[in-house]
C-alpha cells in the first residue's frame, strides 16, 4: 500500500470524511530538504468532516496526526492540512 492510500485509508477510517483529497506534492520539493526518489514525502491533504466540529485548529491537526499514527507520520516529511467541519 502506498503511504497515500494509508493517508487514505486511514482518515476515512477515523473520521468518515464528506470530503477528502490526498494530494502527492513530492515531485514539487524535488531537491529540496526531505525529497525521497519516488515521492510520496510531501502531502497536501484537505478534508471535510462533521468529526471537526467544535474543535480548534490545534485540536483538528492533532486529530488527523493521531488519525495517521507515529509510524506513518514518521514517514512523511512535510503534510499540508485544510481542515473543516
Amino acid at each position: 500500500m502506498t503511504r497515500t492510500e494509508e493517508i487514505r485509508t486511514s482518515l476515512q477510517a477515523a473520521f468518515a470524511p464528506e470530503t477528502l483529497e490526498v494530494v502527492d506534492e513530492s515531485e514539487s520539493h524535488r531537491g529540496h530538504a526531505g525529497y525521497q526518489d519516488g515521492g510520496e514525502s510531501h502531502f497536501r491533504v484537505k478534508i471535510t468532516a462533521p468529526a471537526f466540529g467544535g474543535m480548534s485548529r490545534v485540536a483538528r491537526h492533532r486529530a488527523v496526526h493521531a488519525a495517521l499514527g507515529a509510524d506513518l507520520m514518521g514517514r512523511i516529511h512535510a503534510l499540508a492540512l485544510e481542515i473543516s467541519a
